[in-house]
């Protein structure tokens, strides 16, 4: 698991690669959490490089989701993978989050 991140105006991008599994997710988590907790409301998560979701991982995703809302802002997910995006769309995730295809769209859409 590889987490990278960068900030571009006032939002934050999170690039997450590898596995979004029960053995990463709070690795993830933890990330999220370190974000919120010192104020970013604004926050992109480019999942481009994960090929696989569990519901750990979407557990982790729904939770970062509702702090930032309860905070006024939201998280954005980008670059969705086939498969990642299957499981969003089975789970019902995808009525929930707003996705976009690259970071650049996502971010550009806190404007």
């Amino acid at each position: 698991m590889e987490i990278s991140g960068k900030t571009v105006r006032d939002v934050e991008i999170v690039f997450i690669n590898g596995r979004l599994d029960a053995y990463n997710s709070n690795l993830v988590e933890e990330k999220l959490d370190k974000l919120i907790d010192s104020g970013k409301t604004n926050i992109v998560a480019d999942l481009s490089g994960v090929e696989y979701i569990s519901s750990s991982g979407l557990r982790v995703m729904l939770s970062s989701l509702k702090k930032l809302n309860a905070m006024g802002g939201n998280l954005k997910l980008s670059s969705l993978q086939p498969y990642v995006m299957e499981v969003f769309k089975i789970a019902g995730f995808t009525k929930l989050f707003q996705i976009y295809n690259d970071e650049q769209e996502a971010t550009n859409s806190f404007n």
